[in-house]
């Protein structure tokens, strides 16, 4: 039975349907079929600009955003694939907060589905702090039917896994 590290949450009829592409190896063409294209985000600058139309359209009142970039040391053994900080610094007599968005830089190659979800779990974050039932209101809300992406996106890692990509 292969374990799936990524889907352990997920009912155990879920989990058994994953198994099945993958011994019928079809896990990389069901993949394939539902996210065919790839994003041209490629840079930090246009990874800004991607982050702050975002929270532009959803989030007008939320802090403003400082930095967003991709981020090579965010990997799956950090058990992050995207990070939201808040950087403080004492500038004179005042306190100044930074935002900052961080994203793993496997999604360079992914889906835009992919990325957007990210990026809206991040954003979402800056008006919840906790992973409640608000906070995953506000995530479809976002992007309608951010479920089923996080979920594909779960497949989509235990593939990585499968192909020995780190």
């Amino acid at each position: 039975m292969t374990a799936l590290k990524y889907l352990q949450a997920y009912p155990a009829a879920l989990q058994e349907q994953v198994r099945q592409l993958i011994a019928k190896d079809q896990l990389g063409a069901y993949l394939e079929q539902r996210y065919p294209e790839r994003h041209a985000v490629q840079s930090d600058k246009a990874l800004y600009a991607y982050a702050l139309a975002l929270k532009q359209e959803h989030l007008r009142n939320a802090p403003a955003i400082d930095k967003v970039l991709f981020d090579n040391r965010l990997d799956l053994t950090h058990r992050a694939l995207g990070l939201h900080t808040t950087v403080s610094r004492v500038q004179g007599g005042n306190l100044k907060a930074k935002k900052e968005i961080r994203i793993a830089a496997l999604f360079k190659e992914a889906a835009p589905e992919f990325l957007r979800m990210i990026v809206v779990h991040e954003l979402a974050h800056f008006k919840e702090s906790d992973h409640n039932k608000a906070f995953y209101k506000l995530c479809d809300y976002m992007m309608p039917g951010y479920h089923q992406v996080e979920f594909d996106l779960r497949v989509y890692l235990t593939y990585r896994d499968l192909q020995g990509k780190p």
